[in-house]
């Protein structure tokens, strides 16, 4: 395959790399505070694994459970409508190969690896704003809640696309990564049987367990069976098998989190207000702002010690995660204050010039 140099140079960053944070703030107070990804800080409990889970190869009677239990926490039709894979990123060249090289079309901005991971598959890639402007696509990819602004396109306009892709052969991939704390009415995962539809789903981010490395892609048996040939035997590990059992079943745990995430991103949203910036998007997992000061309030809390998400391609906008502890909460409120005083200060001085 003839890769475009841009498509393999185009890896971008995403968040979460504090040597890329020490690297821009060399004097920062450490342990640092990383708000820089969407993943849940509150991570499920960690368990002794079985030895078996690292000794042997992983059975595949304990995949068809995996894919049983994610059947059932998802919505799919059946387990026959899941394919599992170890995390969402590796399952995009597969998906995306799944038809031939054409316009492949990414309702933006957003996750910038579609866009890459469609050209190293063959496609001519672009982002677009307007969701109208998928219709003509080869491959249509929507994230639903989209990462960073917790956009919502209703499951009705999905499916709609989705029959206008499939008359013409082509595919809608629909990426809900967050969607586990979304609109769950807006999934499209039981709408798997349909042909032309294929749903992502993380297991990592809502689990607090990206390191686990569990991803699920839901569609009809037929790309479900491509899918895993791709991939062969052992495609997810004997840790991600037991972790993905266990959570997964854990309804209990999946709702009183909710709860705690919702209620933590209203605390977060009202600690920004406080300091003058508002929240306009994201998820109970993240937090999305605009603002023309969000340069000067990214460097000030990096050199606090506090890593949130920029984007070089938006300056304008910022991305919070939640805080894990106490302390993380108080170090944040402490590098807002510091943040607005100087704002404060330099507007009165601009004012009396």
């Amino acid at each position: 395959m003839n890769i475009p140099a841009k498509a393999i140079e185009a890896v971008a960053d995403h968040g979460g790399s504090l040597g890329r944070a020490r690297s821009l703030f060399p004097h920062a107070p450490e342990p640092w505070v990383d708000l820089s990804t969407g993943i849940n800080p509150h991570s499920y409990p960690l368990f002794d694994l079985p030895a078996t889970a690292l000794t042997r190869l992983p059975e595949p009677a304990q995949a068809r459970d995996l894919a049983a239990v994610a059947a059932n926490a998802y919505g799919a039709p059946s387990p026959r409508h899941v394919a599992l894979a170890p995390g969402t990123q590796i399952l995009l060249p597969q998906v995306f190969s799944l038809v031939k090289p054409g316009r492949a079309v990414v309702l933006g901005p957003t996750y910038a690896e579609h866009v890459r991971v469609a050209s190293l598959a063959g496609h001519s890639a672009v982002e677009v704003p307007d969701f109208a402007m998928l219709a003509d696509a080869d491959l249509a990819v929507v994230v639903n809640p989209n990462n960073p602004d917790g956009r919502i396109v209703p499951r009705s306009d999905l499916l709609a696309l989705a029959e206008t892709l499939r008359r013409r052969g082509g595919l809608l991939i629909v990426d809900e990564a967050f969607m586990d704390v979304g609109p769950r009415r807006e999934s499209l995962c039981g709408d798997a049987e349909q042909c032309g539809i294929v749903v992502l789903r993380s297991f990592g981010k809502f689990f607090g367990l990206a390191g686990v490395r569990l991803g699920f892609a839901i569609a009809s048996p037929d790309i479900v069976e491509r899918l895993d040939a791709g991939f062969g035997p052992w495609s997810v590990s004997g840790p991600a098998l037991e972790y993905g059992i266990r959570a997964l079943v854990d309804t209990g745990w999946q709702e009183s989190m909710r709860d705690r995430l919702a209620a933590e991103a209203a605390r977060l949203d009202a600690m920004l207000a406080g300091h003058g910036v508002v929240a306009d998007g994201g998820t109970s997992l993240f937090r999305h702002l605009t603002s023309s000061d969000a340069p000067d309030l990214f460097d000030t809390l990096g050199n606090a010690g506090i890593l949130v998400r920029n984007f070089a391609d938006r300056p304008h906008q910022l991305r919070f995660g939640l805080p894990l502890t106490e302390s993380e909460w108080s170090r944040l409120q402490t590098a807002l204050a510091v943040w607005s005083a100087n704002r404060g200060g330099s507007m009165r001085a601009a004012a009396s010039r």
